[in-house]
């Protein structure tokens, strides 16, 4: 288990999953219903790629876990744009995200990440007119766990205030 897992018990995501999975069928919970499904599902493409040799662990979870995320953020953000004619597809996407949030490490919050901006830009110095791709670089390379658009917005604010 991650430091990041946030279930309290020593049950693999596998396990938890399925038990979500029982749980939400005996509640008829169509939502949690199909993120399990598709979870399960993008990890049974994986399991039968040609090639595949891997054990079905925790580690091979939070990977699957984390592209699917970052594929449906994107897609939420289509449906965005359609305005109402989206707005369904969007919240269904939403609770998704929001549901296997427990599942991924936890991204530096909004303070923390506009806080590591402005040491990067202090330790760049300011002087040197930095530039955007600079600091959104050396702010990414820092090791922590970052939401990248919310870099990119926080190091524009802080460039051009």
């Amino acid at each position: 288990m991650g430091p990041h897992h946030k279930t309290g018990t020593s049950m693999s995501i596998d396990e938890q999953l399925r038990n979500d999975q029982k749980t939400a069928m005996k509640a008829a919970d169509k939502p949690t219903l199909n993120v399990v499904r598709s979870v399960r599902a993008e990890v049974g493409t994986a399991q039968a790629a040609p090639g595949f040799d891997r054990v079905v662990d925790d580690d091979m979870y939070l990977r699957i876990i984390s592209t699917y995320v970052k594929r449906i953020t994107k897609a939420k953000a289509e449906y965005d744009k359609l305005g109402e004619a989206g707005e369904s597809r969007s919240a269904s996407i939403a609770f998704e995200i929001d549901y296997l949030a427990k599942y991924l490490p936890q991204k530096l919050d909004e303070a923390g990440t506009r806080a590591l901006v402005e040491n990067v830009i202090a330790e760049i110095g300011s002087d040197s007119d930095p530039q955007v791709g600079q600091v959104v670089g050396a702010v990414m390379r820092s090791g922590e766990d970052l939401d990248g658009a919310l870099v990119n917005r926080l190091v524009q604010e802080a460039l051009n205030s």
